[in-house]
């Protein structure tokens, strides 16, 4: 019996300090837990406080393609508000939530006179590991100003104030897709892609997987109302050069929706769309596209990828 118990007792031993040393269990947040890290997150960059009970140590943050320090620079340096215009696509098999919004701006002076506050658009990407936010990026979509800080004469109107007229994510993106229809992930980036192709090649013997009634909007503006006819017909040929860097970094399966990262460059006047672009996919056709950009310097690098990731046409899955 006594050395039945001392085996027993070393087994314990042997094996303690290993079970010890095992990793917390995983914990996976679902919808609602990815969308409150985009409140939490927009609370944290308003009060200019990037707290490690949000953000792990190492933490990587871009804005516009550059790597900043988080907490200190971009969005976080001037945010004065939060916008009423939220549009969250979690991704709950990588745990990445995306998300398209408004915020307010103010401008810092050094006079006595009040900081003039201005709409901005926002997308966003954060990366949740572990209860903690380890990667974000984000595009700040401001008005256009010159150095003395008035607007430029435009026709349209600036990419912040036009999203946050949009109110709410239109109806058809809040629709559940029926489990049964509903593609894998994989899939509705690739159909989603094919929309890139299509743009690129516009030679009308692409693939364009559309559906009739699909529009889409730019800058918070109608830009096509028959995606399907525009696309059959080659009115797009040689408006794109190339479109790279084609990160797509959620996908919410339970509302079809793909939302993808990417630069649009027209090789012919040296100038650069910085991009963010989201599809609603049903049945495997594109049924509404949206998307914000800003101008960027021409061949600019998102940040996240490498040189040759970043030319290449190419999909990216981002987990």
């Amino acid at each position: 019996m006594r050395t039945r118990l001392f085996a027993v007792v070393a087994a314990l031993l042997v094996f303690l300090p290993v079970a010890l040393a095992q990793p917390a269990p995983k914990v996976d947040c679902d919808r609602a837990c990815l969308e409150k890290y985009v409140d939490r997150y927009l609370d944290a960059m308003q009060a200019h406080d990037a707290s490690l009970s949000l953000f792990a140590r190492d933490c990587k943050f871009t804005e516009n393609g550059v790597q900043l320090p988080l907490g200190k620079e971009g969005l976080w340096y001037s945010m004065s508000g939060k916008g009423t215009y939220k549009f969250y696509v979690p991704d709950v098999e990588t745990q990445q939530i995306a998300f398209i919004g408004t915020v307010k701006e103010g401008t810092r002076s050094s006079s006595a006179k009040p900081a003039e506050e201005k709409t901005v658009a926002i997308a966003l990407r954060l990366k949740i590991v572990n209860g903690l936010i380890t990667e974000a990026e984000q595009l700040a979509i401001r008005p256009e100003t010159n150095l003395t800080g008035s607007a430029p004469a435009s026709k349209f109107p600036p990419t912040g104030e036009a999203v946050e007229k949009m109110g709410a994510p239109h109806e058809i993106f809040t629709q559940t897709i029926p489990e049964a229809e509903r593609a894998s992930r994989e899939e509705l980036i690739e159909t989603a892609n094919y929309y890139f192709t299509g743009l690129q090649r516009n030679d009308t013997k692409g693939y364009y997987p559309f559906t009739n009634d699909c529009v889409r909007y730019e800058n918070g503006i109608l830009a096509t109302r028959e995606c399907k006819k525009q696309f059959e017909s080659g009115d797009l040929r040689n408006i794109v050069s190339r479109i790279r860097d084609r990160r797509f970094v959620a996908v919410d399966r339970e509302r079809g929706i793909a939302f993808a990262f990417g630069f649009f460059d027209h090789e012919q006047i040296n100038w650069t769309w910085q991009i963010a672009e989201l599809f609603r996919i049903e049945k495997g056709n594109i049924r509404r596209i949206e998307a914000v950009f800003l101008r960027c310097p021409y061949g600019m690098n998102s940040g996240w990828s490498t040189y040759e990731q970043g030319m290449s046409e190419e999909i990216q899955s981002i987990r």
